[in-house]
């Protein structure tokens, strides 16, 4: 079992919200309107682990191993929510997200594929390392830039911790796991090739309520995600490629393979789709 292992590790590097976070730092005229909104946005984004880990819990009814690790997850993510939402509270009350908006982003995702949605997790958690990294780099104010440090930090073991999965999965599966990873990181690693940034929180995931079916679409400002990207903190080519070359890098330790772009993991995806005996498949960003 990994989960004991992970509960070890992961409890270590465990910060404390009251004792890690620096508090009395803060300087209230380096925080703008601007970077307050997007704080509460985020801690909405983050309260969606509570329908992801239903999700996971459901797909992984056979697996106790990985379900247990979920309460890791869950509490971890969970506790990303609530410091941006304390943050709110001392600092913009006026901010501070309703329950009624946090409740919002609970909704039942339609089944899916373990291993897929298990890469795809691997990759959300690789972005978002990414993505708060950033975060931290723009905002001013020094507590801000702290959590966001600090958030980074925990996506990362985060990944790790699904990777580790992923390896289990390859030494019980085989060619199967190596198809179902190979074939979403192609999709999250073509990201030139998106309309959008992708990521668990902007993909359809409920056909019965669809286009109101993501994460972002269910929050106060859907449109926010990409002006938070784009016109906010920069996330621009070179922070992308940084992304995409994680996903790379992390592939190329799994498979013992080579690959520098998403056309060299895609023509692997081919070669274990034929070996597989599978017909061709169609890949959509969405």
């Amino acid at each position: 079992m990994l989960y004991p292992e992970l509960f070890s590790s992961l409890e270590k590097a465990r910060w404390d919200m009251q004792r890690d976070i620096p508090w009395e730092q803060f300087d209230a005229a380096l925080l703008t309107d601007e970077q307050a909104q997007t704080i509460k946005l985020n801690a909405i984004t983050e309260w969606s682990a509570l329908p992801a880990t239903e999700m996971f819990l459901r797909d992984n009814r056979d697996d106790s191993d990985f379900s247990a690790f979920m309460s890791i997850w869950f509490y971890e993510e969970q506790k990303h929510a609530l410091v941006m939402m304390e943050y709110l509270r001392r600092f913009r009350p006026d901010l501070a997200p309703s329950e009624a908006e946090l409740h919002a982003v609970r909704f039942e995702f339609d089944p899916a594929p373990p291993l897929e949605t298990l890469m795809l997790h691997f990759c959300g958690e690789v972005r978002l390392t990414q993505w708060y990294r950033r975060a931290s780099e723009w905002h001013t104010e020094p507590v801000i830039k702290h959590i966001y440090k600090t958030l980074s930090q925990d996506e990362a073991r985060h990944g790790g911790a699904y990777l580790k999965y992923m390896k289990r999965a390859i030494d019980r599966l085989g060619d199967e796991a190596r198809h179902a990873f190979a074939k979403i990181g192609v999709l999250m690693a073509a990201s030139s090739k998106a309309s959008k940034p992708l990521h668990p929180t902007n993909l359809h995931v409920n056909q019965s309520l669809f286009p109101n079916d993501t994460v972002q679409s269910r929050l106060p400002d859907p449109g926010w995600l990409e002006r938070w990207l784009d016109q906010q903190i920069h996330f621009d080519k070179e922070w992308e490629a940084r992304v995409v070359g994680g996903i790379l890098r992390n592939m190329s330790n799994l498979f013992d393979r080579t690959f520098e772009t998403a056309s060299q993991l895609n023509l692997y995806r081919k070669e274990l789709q034929r070996q597989l005996g599978q017909a061709p498949a169609v890949l959509a960003s969405t």
